[in-house]
C-alpha cells in the first residue's frame, strides 16, 4: 500500500461537515442510533498488535515506542527509545518474546548517547479486556522507563507504588504525551471494535468499524459493499457502493476537538489476487479549526516546541485474509 497520504490525494470523496458526539446527545448524525455496525453473531476480527508512541519531555525530547502483541503469536511486549528528531538509529530495544528476555517480570538498561535507560516491568498478574482481546493488559501490571535516573515513561496501575519502592518519593510528576496509536487487526470478518481516549483527560470511546453488503435502489437483488462508522454505538459515517467510494474523509466533533477521519480500502478490492488487502483507518485530532493542513505530509511529532498541546492520531491496519 502506497504512503497514507498519497492515498488520500486522489480518487477519494471528500466529506467535511463536522458530526457532533456528545454523551448528551440523543443523536449524532442524520443516520439511525442503530448500530449497524455491531452482530451479535458475528465475531470481530483479531486485535495482533498496537503500538503506542509517546513523546517525552525531560532534558531532551525523546520519543518512546511501546508495542504489545498477540500473545497466540509467541510475542508480548517490545519497547525502543529514541530521540525526537526522528533519527532512524534506536537506543534500546527489549522484546519479552526473545530467548533471552521471555519471562512476564524483570529489568534492563543501556548506556548509549541519550544517557542510561533503564526499563522495569511486571507482567505477571496483567488482566486483559475479554470484550477487546487484544493483547495490551488493561490492569495488574507496570512498564516503567527511566532515562538517566529521571522518569521518562509510567505504565499500568502498580507502578506508582514500585516507584516509590526505587526511591522515588513525593508527587510523580512528568511530562509525556501519547501522540499516536497503532493497531493491527487480521480475520475474515470486516468487523473490527477498539476503544481510544482522544483527550488525555476525556472518556475513553467506543470504535466500531463494519463493512457489509446492502441493497439499493429498485434492484433488491443486488447487493453493494459498505462502510460504517460507529462511535458509542453511534453512526458517524455511512459510505456506501464502498468499491467506488474506496478513499475519503470526514470531520466529526468528539470531546470539544475536530477529529478527521479518513479511510482507504482500496487494497480490499483491487489488491493482487491471492494477497493480503490491507485497508486504513485513520483518526486524528486538530488543534482549533484550521484545515488546510489535513493532507499535508508531516512528520507526527515535529511540533512548535511553544506548542503545548500535540494532534493525537490513531491509526487501525485492517487485513483481511
Amino acid at each position: 500500500m502506497r504512503d497514507l497520504v498519497s492515498c488520500f490525494s486522489e480518487n477519494s470523496i471528500n466529506v467535511t461537515h463536522p458530526l457532533s458526539i456528545s454523551s448528551s446527545s440523543s443523536s449524532c448524525s442524520k443516520y439511525s442510533t442503530n448500530n449497524v455496525c455491531i452482530s451479535p453473531s458475528l465475531l470481530p476480527s483479531t486485535q495482533t498488535s498496537i503500538t503506542s508512541i509517546y513523546r517525552i519531555t525531560l532534558s531532551k525530547h525523546l520519543i518512546i515506542k511501546v508495542t504489545w502483541c498477540n500473545p497466540h503469536n509467541n510475542n508480548g511486549l517490545s519497547i525502543s527509545v529514541s530521540s525526537a528528531d526522528q533519527n532512524p538509529s534506536t537506543t534500546l530495544k527489549l522484546n519479552t518474546s526473545s530467548r533471552f528476555f521471555r519471562k512476564k517480570k524483570g529489568n534492563k538498561s543501556v548506556d548509549s548517547d541519550l544517557g542510561k535507560i533503564e526499563v522495569f516491568w511486571d507482567l505477571s498478574s496483567a488482566k486483559y479486556d475479554s470484550n477487546l482481546s487484544g493483547p495490551e493488559p488493561i490492569n495488574g501490571f507496570y512498564v516503567i522507563v527511566l532515562v538517566d535516573a529521571q522518569l521518562g515513561l509510567l505504565l499500568g496501575d502498580s507502578s506508582e507504588e514500585t516507584l516509590r519502592k526505587k526511591g522515588f518519593s513525593g508527587d510523580i510528576g512528568f511530562d509525556f504525551s501519547l501522540v499516536s496509536r497503532q493497531e493491527h487487526f487480521t480475520g475474515n470478518n470486516t468487523f473490527y471494535s477498539t476503544k481510544a481516549r482522544f483527550v488525555e483527560t476525556g472518556d475513553s470511546h467506543e470504535i466500531v468499524i463494519r463493512c457489509n453488503k446492502e441493497t439499493e435502489g429498485l434492484k433488491q437483488s443486488t447487493h453493494y459493499p459498505v462502510l460504517s462508522v460507529c462511535i458509542d454505538k453511534k453512526t458517524v459515517i455511512k459510505v456506501k457502493r464502498l468499491q467506488w467510494n474506496f478513499r475519503g474523509n470526514q470531520t466529526i466533533f468528539l470531546d470539544g476537538l475536530l477529529v478527521d477521519l479518513m479511510w482507504d480500502v482500496h487494497d480490499w478490492f483491487f489488491s493482487n489476487q491471492g494477497a493480503c488487502g490491507r485497508a486504513v483507518f485513520m483518526f486524528r485530532t486538530r488543534n482549533g479549526l484550521d484545515s488546510s493542513r489535513l493532507w499535508l505530509e508531516e512528520k507526527m511529532v515535529k511540533k512548535d516546541e511553544q506548542q503545548d498541546k500535540l494532534d493525537f492520531s490513531l491509526l487501525i491496519y485492517a487485513c483481511k485474509t
